[in-house]
């Protein structure tokens, strides 16, 4: 899943930004600045940020506020200025270090900057100060997002649970909220999201490929090899998925059909760990157990699968020392 410090990932509360200004201002500013910021907003929303500025600079001008300076601060995010944006949401908490919306943007700009710390602690503060729903879903999710990049994983789940309450379709929360439901055990959960992923984005092979996975997870082998065969249906040599249904082919012993597989997957994505695990687990169905203890070796140096168990029983060749005369 995206990694959270992806310009990608933080890209996407760029819609949100053109209505955090108007819900979240703290006190009653002018009709005038009031009607600039509603021109520059309407020219944000069709992505003209450049003509946007000069309503927002005159809004300043007109009443140099909070809320004005994260109105104009909008229009620099888009722009990717971050030097400007920095510089009008730093102002604006000074004018106003209440301000849940300047709380929130200035998180933002702590996850473009890979502050992980800074990040958390606006997130918290818009959280607790603001009265919008929206604007605490929204913060909710970038702390859940944080906290995940910073594995601690239960406050993370609870935090972009609580998100989606208020922001349901947000994709990015959605698998990363799949992903640590995984990590945690919790497959009937993870599941119910990649349903709704798969719904949302049908064309995403990841979704159908994950999905499968929980429902192997889940000891539900043939559901799961429809999906992975939907995966495969729109990208044959998609390696993730190959390697997903070797496994399960190995699990049903359609040893052929998973050898096929498993081969196909690591010509491809030779550091698949999953693979490696799958094929040494075939090749000490065929008694190899050499080459089966070179796979298990390298899957456990990549890490993200286990295999201990499988190395003690059937790798551990330590010999006691003999004892000298």
């Amino acid at each position: 899943m995206p990694s959270l410090f992806k310009p990608a990932q933080v890209a996407r509360s760029l819609p949100i930004l053109a209505l955090l200004t108007l819900l979240c201002a703290g006190k009653a500013w002018g009709q005038e600045s009031r009607q600039l910021i509603l021109r520059g907003d309407s020219l944000l929303k069709v992505e003209k940020p450049q003509r946007a500025l000069e309503f927002y600079d005159k809004a300043v001008q007109a009443d140099p506020s909070a809320t004005t300076l994260l109105a104009r601060a909008k229009a620099w995010y888009m722009m990717d200025r971050m030097d400007r944006f920095l510089l009008d949401v730093d102002a604006a908490l000074r004018k106003d270090s209440t301000s849940a919306n300047a709380h929130y943007q200035r998180a933002l700009y702590a996850v473009r900057a890979q502050d992980a710390a800074k990040a958390e602690w606006h997130g918290t503060k818009a959280i607790e100060l603001t009265t919008q729903p929206l604007l605490k879903a929204q913060a909710q999710l970038l702390r859940g997002q944080v906290r995940s990049d910073l594995k601690r994983t239960v406050p993370a789940i609870l935090d972009l649970e609580q998100g989606l309450e208020g922001v349901p379709n947000d994709v990015e929360a959605m698998k990363t909220l799949a992903r640590l439901y995984d990590l945690e055990g919790r497959h009937a959960e993870a599941l119910a999201l990649l349903e709704k992923l798969c719904l949302l984005e049908p064309r995403q092979v990841g979704h159908w490929t994950n999905r499968g996975f929980e429902l192997t997870m889940l000891g539900r082998y043939d559901e799961a090899l429809t999906m992975i065969q939907e995966a495969l249906s729109m990208d044959k040599d998609e390696p993730v998925a190959l390697s997903n249904r070797a496994y399960v082919y190995t699990i049903l012993e359609r040893e052929e059909e998973a050898w096929s597989d498993v081969e196909r997957s690591l010509r491809s994505y030779p550091a698949n760990a999953f693979a490696l695990r799958t094929r040494a687990m075939l090749r000490l169905r065929k008694g190899d157990r050499a080459k089966a203890c070179d796979d298990l070796t390298l899957a456990k140096a990549l890490g993200g699968v286990e295999v201990d168990k499988l190395i003690k029983e059937n790798c551990d060749t330590s010999v006691a020392p003999k004892r000298r005369r």
